[in-house]
């Protein structure tokens, strides 16, 4: 591990002439607004080592990232009754995608496309408020990466709000199918609060490390999932994790992870370590595209891959 800041180094440095590169996400304007000239990236082992380069503790929009952790907290709730609702299979479809919700009759093809996480937000909701829910993923959040600091960003929820009628038709489409329990504004209220979620490459780094660590959070001692669980939430990263450059992901990084369209990437190198990059600069699919590029880096000089060296 003692060369990790090394290779962290020469990835940045690899990378720096192409900052700026990509297209930030400008249908959500709060997002249009950052400026895409940002790169950072943080390691956490799983021996609570810390390594960072670049803008690694600018917090930055999470946006669809925020899905991982509505998954647990749903899973911890309902456990594998949540499959009734959700499939667990690659979409090949845009994450906002209408038309495959229909053709599969309301239940989304896996909980990290759009329609998949609003209805995962609705599980998370059950005997809550809104605000109440939302509060919880906060503490949640707050609580995995030890970090009281995190907030939610209300500018970018609100913008989301105003914008996002396309996810007001899978929400509502959903529910025609019975596929949502609570109002449709509700839900959405809390989905677009979820992704407006503000954290650093390091702070999302040490909040999603226990799925690197078989489900315990290392710095603390504390089970957050049992093993299997965070195998199989890995295992849905892997496969679903990038929208539809899922498996070109898989192909050339070879590691679990999640995207958002706020130019962040959570990586897991099971066993070793999380990553979080950020670089607000969006390749087609949707995907950050000079974190893409750094994590492919980093894969080949470590040899962390979970298909071998």
């Amino acid at each position: 591990m003692a060369d990790l800041q090394a290779t962290l180094d020469s990835i940045y440095s690899d990378i720096l002439p192409r900052i700026g590169e990509g297209k930030v996400a400008d249908y959500i304007p709060e997002l249009a607004k950052v400026d895409p000239r940002q790169f950072g990236m943080a390691i956490v082992t799983v021996d609570g080592q810390v390594f960072r380069v670049g803008d690694a503790d600018i917090a930055f929009s999470i946006q669809s990232i925020s899905k991982v952790f509505t998954l647990t907290l749903a899973l911890g709730k309902v456990g594998e009754g949540l499959w009734k609702r959700v499939g667990r299979e690659p979409s090949g479809s845009a994450f906002n995608s209408i038309v495959q919700l229909e053709h599969e009759s309301g239940i989304p093809r896996n909980p990290f496309i759009n329609a998949g996480a609003i209805a995962v937000t609705d599980v998370v909701m059950a005997g809550h408020a809104p605000r109440e829910a939302i509060g919880e993923l906060l503490r949640f959040v707050r609580y995995l990466a030890d970090d009281e600091s995190i907030a939610i960003d209300d500018k970018v929820a609100r913008s989301e709000t105003q914008t996002g009628y396309r996810n007001v038709a899978l929400a509502n489409f959903m529910r025609a199918y019975r596929n949502l329990d609570h109002p449709v504004d509700h839900v959405l209220g809390v989905y677009f609060h979820q992704c407006a979620l503000a954290m650093s490459c390091e702070q999302l780094a040490r909040a999603g490390l226990f799925l690197a660590a078989r489900g315990s959070n290392p710095m603390t001692g504390h089970s957050v999932v049992s093993p299997k669980r965070a195998r199989r939430i890995n295992a849905l990263m892997l496969t679903c994790g990038h929208y539809d450059g899922s498996g070109d992901f898989a192909y050339h990084v070879g590691l679990p992870g999640k995207s958002g369209v706020g130019g962040g990437i959570f990586a897991v190198a099971p066993g070793i370590a999380s990553i979080a990059v950020w670089s607000p600069g969006l390749n087609k699919v949707g995907n950050s595209q000079l974190g893409a590029l750094a994590l492919e880096m980093l894969a080949a000089r470590t040899g962390w891959s979970v298909f071998g060296d």
